[in-house]
């Protein structure tokens, strides 16, 4: 395969695998359209992440041993069947399932996608190329969702809440044929899945236990990050309680996402403007900020403050402490390291999503005031960069 091949498949199979309809009318399909209360929407997120978690050391065993191809493929398939289930069937225990199946799809394709694009790569010596290559690939991802969201809330608003998570299977389609044109490369690496995992709770814990400075980071990352992820869940109900129509939420949606290629595009800029240190508190009080913000006085112009800024920063936030932990890790443990903060991250809002979905069926500004607790916490950590 030539390298423009390998750009062009890979680039499309990223853009139509997240041609996802339904980001901008999530919260309305769970609540309105199939009945159920946020607390279930919330547990329906730990339960993927819980089966995602279980699933990732047998399915990597997949990519390994049948072809990575083969395992983005198969999780297509299982992805897609996931939504189309998803959007026929209105029942709580049918979304368990889905969501299994979801988190069988997502788990295949882990790791996977990058590997077969990376080893395709290497095989004509053009690895070199990767990392801005995997840049413009991020890229495609995000245009989709820009795109996609807009287009779903307005199909949803005239057609039927369930309809853009239907038709969010025909983009996964034709990922699955962009993928297909793959040649399965040869596999430079191959290693034993279990002693990886094994590899990640022992070393992984074990480095961050005993480095003060990128514990610190990792929890700031993860606090701050979680933060950002309740904003996805919680400013649709907020635009439902201030009576804005179905129809506009993809339009805040696709501003979520821009807000985010916005501010990640300029992390230096930030970062040479306030320094390390003073950028980690500058992020954290702008999301704390705008949080209170919108507890103290909830209307349709802070719920837009809220989007820009404390999604632009809280969402971004843990991108921009990876990239220095990657400077302060040895070269040797960086994906056991990488690895270990990323299921910290997991098993946070793992324990965290039913709390907040509790609250939110109460009150969604009660919600948004207790997760402001969040970067107030991260504030009290000093986290001061080695030298």
């Amino acid at each position: 395969m030539q390298k423009n091949q390998i750009q062009k498949y890979y680039y499309g199979f990223q853009f139509f695998r997240d041609f996802c309809f339904f980001g901008g009318v999530l919260i309305p399909f769970f609540t309105q359209w199939a009945g159920i209360s946020m607390f279930q929407v919330q547990f329906l997120q730990s339960w993927f992440m819980f089966w995602n978690f279980i699933l990732e050391v047998p399915t990597g065993v997949v990519a390994d041993y049948f072809g990575r191809k083969k395992s983005v493929m198969l999780g297509l398939i299982f992805f897609g069947i996931g939504i189309l289930i998803y959007g026929i069937i209105p029942s709580f225990y049918m979304f368990l399932l889905c969501e299994f199946i979801l988190a069988l799809g997502v788990s295949l394709m882990s790791g996977a996608d990058k590997a077969l694009f990376f080893d395709s790569l290497k095989e004509i010596g053009e690895e070199k190329e990767s990392k801005k290559l995997f840049g413009k690939a991020h890229s495609w991802k995000l245009i989709a969702l820009l795109v996609s969201a807009p287009i779903g809330s307005l199909i949803g608003s005239k057609v039927g809440l369930n309809i853009p998570m239907l038709l969010s299977s025909i983009p996964i389609f034709i990922a699955f044929l962009f993928i297909s044109r793959f040649k399965e490369p040869k596999q430079y690496e191959r290693e034993d899945e279990g002693k990886r995992y094994f590899q990640i709770f022992t070393q992984g814990i074990k480095f961050v236990k005993n480095n003060d400075f990128i514990r610190r980071l990792s929890l700031n990352g993860i606090l701050i990050n979680s933060a950002g992820y309740f904003i996805i869940w919680l400013y649709q109900p907020m635009l439902s309680k201030l009576d804005i129509p179905i129809i506009y939420f993809g339009y805040f949606h696709a501003l979520l996402v821009l807000v985010q290629v916005i501010v990640s595009s300029n992390f230096g800029f930030f970062e040479k403007k306030f320094g390390f240190n003073n950028y980690l508190k500058f992020s954290s009080i702008m999301v704390l900020g705008f949080f209170l913000l919108v507890v103290l006085m909830p209307n349709i112009f802070t719920a837009i403050l809220l989007i820009i800024f404390a999604g632009g920063f809280g969402l971004t936030h843990l991108e921009f402490v990876y990239a220095h932990l990657n400077e302060n890790i040895p070269s040797n443990m960086r994906a056991t390291i990488l690895s270990t903060v990323g299921l910290f991250s997991s098993l946070f809002l793992f324990v965290v999503n039913p709390i907040v979905g509790f609250l939110a069926d109460r009150s969604v500004i009660l919600a948004f005031g207790i997760i402001s607790l969040l970067p107030m916490v991260s504030l009290a950590f000093k986290t001061r960069k080695q030298s």
